[in-house]
């Protein structure tokens, strides 16, 4: 995993393998921030951390290419991105195409970057949500496997609004990397594969599991 953050998607895995909800092995938990809450997590977990700082680098692609040097060391199949408040040279992401994941906190295409729920209050949206896409060169702009709706409500201000949607996109996020663990999600030439038929809309997350969108 890669995160900046506080870690509370890295939190919500690390409860579901816990209870065997996620058939998966944490191998690293890297940052570009020392002070990242997500580093303490894992090393609580026993989960091994990385830590490099971009200024040490002298551009962003050199800083990129070393990181994902040390990410393919670690035996990663899977890279989930989360909170990680950085875009990524093209050359260090092209080795990860359909093995590294991304949640963002708005219906893709809606709202690319930051400031996600304060734009959909703003453009009188009625409902919000988060997705999990394949990470390409494009910001926020790889294939979506999967999304989480919610309604927004007429006293929704920015933080209520983000704060209702966070539990939603660790359950959404939860599902989706079982789901690529299990070997039913997937990307090959023809898009996002699910149980070995190619979805035409992103899977929603409803009851508790992914379903195709009918």
């Amino acid at each position: 995993m890669l995160a900046s953050g506080r870690g509370s998607n890295l939190a919500a895995l690390l409860v579901a393998r816990d209870c065997g909800d996620l058939p998966a092995e944490f191998v690293l938990v890297a940052s570009d921030k020392a002070t990242a809450g997500a580093l303490r997590l894992a090393e609580g977990a026993g989960v091994p951390t990385l830590v490099l700082d971009p200024r040490a680098y002298p551009d962003r692609r050199r800083f990129d290419l070393d990181l994902f040097d040390r990410i393919a060391d670690s035996g990663a199949d899977l890279l989930v991105m989360a909170g990680f408040m950085r875009i990524i040279d093209g050359d260090a992401l092209t080795p990860w195409i359909g093995r590294m994941v991304n949640i963002h906190p708005s219906l893709l295409p809606k709202y690319r970057g930051l400031q996600t729920h304060r734009r959909a209050l703003e453009a009188g949206d009625r409902e919000h949500g988060a997705s999990v896409h394949y990470v390409t060169a494009e910001l926020d702009g790889g294939p979506v496997i999967a999304q989480v709706h919610i309604a927004i409500k007429p006293d929704d201000d920015e933080q209520r609004l983000a704060q209702r949607l966070l539990p939603l996109e660790h359950r959404l996020l939860v599902a989706v990397v079982a789901d690529i663990a299990a070997g039913k999600v997937s990307l090959d030439g023809d898009g996002v594969q699910f149980e070995q038929e190619t979805l035409t809309q992103p899977l929603q997350w409803i009851e508790g599991r992914l379903k195709a969108a009918s």
